[in-house]
This record gives C-alpha cells, sequence and structure tokens, in this order.
C-alpha cells in the first residue's frame, strides 16, 4: 500500500471497516501524519454524535449495508502540510481545508444516517404492523365473548372435507357470526379457505380464514341478516368473487 492509498483510508478507519492488517499500517500512518490523525478524529466526533441521536438496535445486516455503501461514497484525500511562510500557500491551504471538512464529514454523517435512518423505520414500521395485528386480536376477542354470551346465540357444528372440525355461531341481535375451527388441514401457500354467507341461492364473500392458521376463530364480515347458512371453500390467495370450487363446509343458521 503506497503513501497516497493511506491518505484515503481515513474514513473507512473511522468508521471501523478495515482488515486488521489495514488497520494497524493505518495506525502507523496517523503517528507520522498530523492532517489524516485530524480528520480521524473530526470523523470519530461525527460518528458518535450520530449514534447517540439513532440509538437503534442493529439488525444483523447493518454492517454489510454499510460496507456496501462507502465504495459509493467519494472521499477526497487529506490535506498535506505546506510551508506556511508564503501568505499565497496558506491562504490557499485554509480555502481547501474549508470546503474538503464539510464533506468528508458529510461522507460519513450520508453513510451512517441512510443506515441508521433505514432500521428506524423499518423499526417503526415493525412496531406500527405488531401494534395494528395487537388490537385486532383484541377486538374480535371481545366480539367473539359478546356473540358466544348472546341470549339469541345458535350453535351450529360440523366436520370440514379434507380435516378438521368446526362450529358456526350467529347472533341476529348482535348481527355477527364467527367461524370457530379445530384442526383444519394445511393448504398451500397460494390457497387459503374463504368464508361466505349464504343468501338466496347466492353465496356472498364473509371474509378469509388467516393463512396458515389450523387452530382458532375469525369472525365473518358482513351481517347474518338474510342468510340460511355460512359455507366455506377453498380459494386461491387473496380470495374470490364467487366461490370456484365446492364446499369443503356449508351449515344453517336456522335455530
Amino acid at each position: 500500500m503506497t503513501s497516497a492509498d493511506l491518505h484515503t483510508l481515513t474514513g473507512a478507519y473511522a468508521l471501523h471497516a478495515l482488515s486488521d492488517r489495514e488497520s494497524e499500517e493505518f495506525a502507523r500512518h496517523l503517528a507520522a501524519c498530523a492532517a489524516c490523525a485530524q480528520e480521524v478524529r473530526e470523523l470519530e466526533e461525527t460518528a458518535a454524535r450520530l449514534a447517540l441521536a439513532a440509538a437503534e438496535t442493529p439488525s444483523g445486516d447493518f454492517r454489510a449495508r454499510v460496507m456496501a455503501a462507502i465504495p459509493e461514497v467519494r472521499q477526497l484525500p487529506p490535506l498535506v502540510p505546506v510551508d506556511v511562510s508564503s501568505w499565497s500557500s496558506a491562504s490557499k491551504r485554509w480555502r481547501r481545508w474549508r470546503r474538503a471538512v464539510p464533506r468528508l464529514a458529510l461522507a460519513a454523517c450520508l453513510v451512517l444516517a441512510v443506515a441508521a435512518g433505514g432500521i428506524a423505520v423499518n423499526a417503526e414500521n415493525q412496531v406500527q404492523q405488531e401494534r395494528t395485528r395487537s388490537a385486532q386480536m383484541q377486538s374480535e376477542a371481545s366480539a367473539l365473548s359478546a356473540l358466544l354470551a348472546a341470549p339469541d346465540a345458535t350453535f351450529h357444528t360440523g366436520q370440514v372435507k379434507g380435516g378438521g372440525s368446526s362450529t358456526v355461531v350467529s347472533s341476529d341481535a348482535l348481527r355477527q357470526t364467527a367461524f370457530v375451527y379445530r384442526g383444519l388441514a394445511p393448504l398451500p401457500s397460494h390457497k387459503v379457505y374463504q368464508l361466505w354467507y349464504s343468501k338466496d341461492g347466492r353465496m356472498v364473500s364473509a371474509g378469509l380464514v388467516p393463512s396458515g392458521a389450523v387452530d382458532g376463530a375469525t369472525m365473518l364480515t358482513g351481517t347474518p341478516g338474510g342468510a340460511n347458512g355460512v359455507g366455506v371453500t377453498v380459494e386461491p390467495a387473496g380470495g374470490s368473487v364467487r366461490p370456484t370450487t365446492a364446499p369443503v363446509l356449508l351449515l344453517p343458521l336456522t335455530a
């Protein structure tokens, strides 16, 4: 590695992105190069402040993404000491230094801030999604509890073709229906169980059983008003506008 090469490694050294051999060689270079030492100190201070400002637990691929981003950030070579006996030379050096330092600091900030920002956004999205799922589960649990306790609740039990048993619970007063199931046969990822109300010979979509679920309870969408039965079919992932297969379960809603 040439001396010119060493001058370009300040950013990588500050971010601990050098190999052990390169790090040892650059550490020896720092002892003899005041400009590089100054630059490393400033970049390390910037990295420390960014770390405090975005205190997120990094993901497993954090280092790999930072390492991949470093080659895309062009770093200016450090300024070499010059003879300051000439005012003209000193003035030029000062102007170059003022231009170089912000750009070097910005390069380090961009690498760290983009990576840390991505982690923060992903973490926030995951938290929000988890909160939404939790709220939905609590809402369904409360609705199911009220439905089971409804004075006019009706219960109809049957076997699901292909495996599993189920009970359809319905209340006209609450205008709600639930599909309680146990031991459903697992479906491939491109298939899903879809629920239907049977109304005047028409099958009206009433939602989907969560993908991969084999035991649980799902509240049907819509109301049971005018329906005389509940059916279950196997449909493509995402569901269908109308049934594409024969029902694997069809239970009445009448008392």
